[in-house]
């Protein structure tokens, strides 16, 4: 389970709609992610990470979009799983060989 949120989901998508708004008008671009952060009571890098993670969903900016690193996420978890359980079969497999070259020895 990861760590509590900061900021509510609602801030969140606000503080970041806001900003991208904020950016596309040439006038506001320069500070815009600084001076809404300041208004909202929120840390910029935060808001400039919503913001990038925002654009690369959006197909604006290129990197891995939230649902492909969710995705990429549970592959890893099942993973790890699938090579435990593999060491695990490895062992058990061992275990039984041995226990079955001791019963033909006796």
């Amino acid at each position: 389970m990861g760590a509590p949120r900061k900021y509510p989901e609602e801030l969140k998508e606000r503080a970041t709609r806001l900003a991208i708004e904020a950016r596309r008008d040439p006038e506001s671009r320069t500070g815009a992610i600084k001076r809404i952060a300041d208004q909202l009571g929120i840390y910029p890098e935060a808001l400039r990470t919503w913001v990038r993670q925002a654009e690369i969903d959006g197909g604006v900016r290129p990197g891995t979009t939230t649902d492909e690193a969710k995705r990429i996420a549970e592959l890893e978890r099942e993973n790890r799983e699938l090579r435990r359980a593999n060491e695990i079969l490895k062992t058990a497999s061992a275990f039984l060989a041995a226990a079955e070259l001791d019963r033909k020895l006796k």
